[in-house]
């Protein structure tokens, strides 16, 4: 099972900041990194949420995942048309992946995921999406469909909202710009904690 609140971050940075604060599970989706700084940030996420006693998550990067021992990565639709998920699983890695409709959510069901992500739920500045809201009452028709896999909400989430996704059926909110854009981050994720941990 996920922890409620899912924190993910674009630099490993941020974590001596944010870990205090009672994270437990982050997920470190760098961007535009040249290799050698991508690995370092890996290295660096993996060692300061190992001492914290919190969940480390590696979006996309799944070579760089294993090679560092990572034992977890979340897969966007495009990269699991890349991802070696036979070398995963040897490795022990586990596999969060994000769906957006009916198809993509069949394809990851076929996978046997170790979560299932659904985004965006609210309106979304971090980028720019082709799908419409998905909103509470999608949220909770995947959830009855995928069963005991646990189900992590995305998108345009606000501690208030984290609350209403956990409770229309999601196991774990996720969380970007809420934090990382706001003016007092420590703040704010001490009120992601606070609010998901009530909620769930």
């Amino acid at each position: 099972m996920l922890d409620p609140f899912y924190l993910i971050i674009d630099d490993a940075g941020w974590l001596p900041r944010l870990l205090p604060m009672g994270v437990r599970l982050v997920q470190l989706r760098v961007k535009d990194a040249d290799e050698a700084s991508l690995l370092r940030q890996i290295a660096t996420a993996k060692e300061l949420c190992q001492a914290a006693g919190a969940q480390l998550i590696v979006n996309d990067f799944w070579r760089e995942a294993i090679d560092a021992g990572c034992d977890f990565v979340h897969l966007g639709q495009g990269d699991l048309d890349t991802a070696d998920l036979g070398a995963l699983k040897r490795a022990g890695v586990r596999v969060g992946i994000s769906t957006h409709d009916d198809a993509e959510l069949e394809r990851a069901l076929r996978l046997a995921p170790d979560y299932i992500a659904l985004g965006p739920i609210f309106p979304t500045v971090l980028k720019q999406m082709a799908w419409a809201p998905q909103g509470l009452d999608k949220l909770a028709i995947w959830k009855r469909r995928i069963g005991p896999i646990p189900l992590v909400a995305i998108g345009g989430l606000t501690p208030e909202r984290a609350q209403q996704v956990l409770k229309a059926g999601a196991d774990s909110a996720a969380v970007v710009t809420d934090i990382l854009r706001h003016d007092d981050p420590e703040g704010r994720t001490r009120d992601w904690v606070a609010a998901t941990r009530a909620a769930a």
